[in-house]
């Protein structure tokens, strides 16, 4: 049988329909024009939607051991967590019980103490709570305005301190607001105790606005003074009751040419961000009037002379 008469034609049963880059091109051409008409019009939207309802159940079902499993993990680290925040809430109440314990033993010591002595009590200074402002307009000062005047009972002289210690002092009021002149100003003084030697002295505003120290002023180059000792009010100018924090010894600078030391202190409470204060009332204004001396009363019997020009005869 000759070759040309041959049918080279497949047989239906293993025909393969187009071929192989026809459907490339094809089903290429497909996928461009469905991108094009999801992202233009938005087509594929709604079979987007009806996929995610179909699949939403599997999806959750698929989810259920991992949430399971970050539950519990979350679960327990929780609770050791708040078994540890509890354990050192038990400390911290334990400790505060024993300083309240240990408070109230001395204040009672001290009462005895004070008793024994024939001393007056001690002096319960009123406060009032106050909220600064602003900054005073001066450069050259360190200075803030408080939201408490005259009508709230502020008086000039008054101490203004925070939780950290002693701000400053009113110096100026008006009827609603006051001026409180910082400790790092350069007009400011308060009499300090040096609470490791308890020696006196007087502490000075530095005089720079951008600079919040202080210093030291007067003292002999051998005076007992290091760097880390602690300043507190003395109380012995009738102004700030004693015992409030002041400020910190940061450098000592004896020079030999001089007879002074340069002592150089960082104030306790921070004046930069500070918001919320307390106004204390003066000592002195707590204190009882000083008695009428006997040698100013005249005496029974006594004639008390008149100044001449003052009309009366000499």
């Amino acid at each position: 049988m000759p070759l040309g008469t041959l049918d080279r034609t497949p047989p239906p049963f293993f025909r393969q329909g187009p071929s192989a880059l026809s459907k490339l091109v094809f089903f290429s051409a497909l996928a461009l024009f469905l991108m094009v008409a999801d992202a233009r019009f938005r087509m594929m939207e709604p079979l987007r939607a009806a996929l995610a309802v179909l699949l939403l159940p599997a999806q959750r079902a698929l989810a259920v051991p991992v949430e399971i499993w970050e539950g519990g993990s979350g679960y327990l680290q929780g609770l050791a967590a708040a078994q540890a925040e509890a354990e050192a809430a038990r400390r911290t109440l334990a400790q505060q019980a024993d300083r309240a314990a240990r408070h109230a033993a001395l204040q009672r010591e001290n009462e005895r103490l004070r008793a024994l002595l024939d001393l007056t009590p001690a002096l319960a200074v009123r406060s009032l709570a106050a909220e600064v402002m602003f900054e005073a307009a001066d450069p050259y000062s360190r200075r803030v305005v408080i939201n408490r005047g005259q009508a709230q009972g502020v008086k000039a002289g008054a101490p203004v301190i925070n939780e950290a210690g002693v701000l400053g002092q009113v110096t100026r009021v008006f009827p609603l607001s006051a001026e409180v002149t910082l400790l790092a100003d350069r007009d400011a003084a308060i009499p300090v105790l040096n609470l490791r030697t308890q020696q006196r002295s007087v502490a000075f505003g530095g005089g720079s606005a951008s600079q919040a120290a202080m210093e030291l002023r007067f003292m002999s180059g051998n005076a007992d003074v290091q760097v880390g000792d602690e300043l507190q009010t003395s109380g012995l100018d009738g102004v700030y009751p004693p015992g409030l924090p002041v400020a910190r010894v940061t450098q000592v600078e004896r020079r030999a040419e001089g007879g002074f030391a340069r002592v150089s202190l960082a104030p306790t409470a921070a004046s930069d961000g500070v918001r919320h204060v307390l106004v204390l009332e003066p000592m002195g204004e707590q204190l009882p009037a000083p008695p009428e001396t006997a040698a100013s009363r005249p005496q029974p019997g006594e004639r008390q002379l008149k100044v001449p020009g003052k009309g009366a005869a000499p």
